[in-house]
């Protein structure tokens, strides 16, 4: 009788600890946002290196399954058909041109396996003169243990010349 109620006392503890252990949060993760931050502007610093060095074979930033909103066009669906519409942009891509991407904020899912950015991006020519600057939205998702652009928007504008602006002004005046 004795020998029953321990192991019905055992068995009963089994079975509450389980219970216990199974309803518990799982442990949160742990996300270092200024690490993410610094491996997100690595992606983007690389993606400029496809523009300034005019090799779009070298592309590495879309995920297989991206789509891409460039602007006044209609999307761009998959790797391969955005690659080929870098390499038509490639064609008017200013001879010693420079284009930089600064990654601005990050928002990252819970599971760190998201991560949405914003950033601007600035167009020079081979004299390090300003020609556009603009804004962009990317959509990250981990695959592999490695970020890839899902989702992308920008805009551009033309950065006017010095001496439009003075004309503004002075017909402002």
């Amino acid at each position: 009788m004795m020998k029953n109620k321990f192991l019905t006392g055992g068995l009963l503890g089994l079975i509450l600890t389980s219970f216990i252990g199974c309803n518990q949060k799982e442990e949160e993760i742990k996300i270092d946002k200024e690490l993410v931050k610094t491996e997100i502007q690595a992606i983007e610093d690389q993606f400029a290196l496809v523009f300034n060095t005019r090799n779009a074979d070298s592309l590495s930033y879309y995920a297989e399954d991206a789509i891409s909103y460039f602007s006044a066009q209609e999307p761009i669906v998959g790797k391969a058909a955005i690659q080929q519409h870098i390499k038509d942009e490639l064609l008017d891509f200013p001879e010693g041109g420079k284009i930089t991407f600064e990654t601005l904020e990050i928002y990252i899912t819970d599971d760190g396996n998201y991560v949405a950015e914003i950033g601007a991006h600035k167009l020079y020519d081979s004299t390090g003169t300003l020609l556009q600057k603009g804004h962009y939205t990317s959509f990250f998702r981990k695959i592999d243990g490695k970020y890839f652009c899902v989702r992308d928007m920008a805009n551009s504008m033309q950065v006017a010349d010095e001496e439009e602006i003075i004309e503004e002004i002075q017909v402002e005046n």
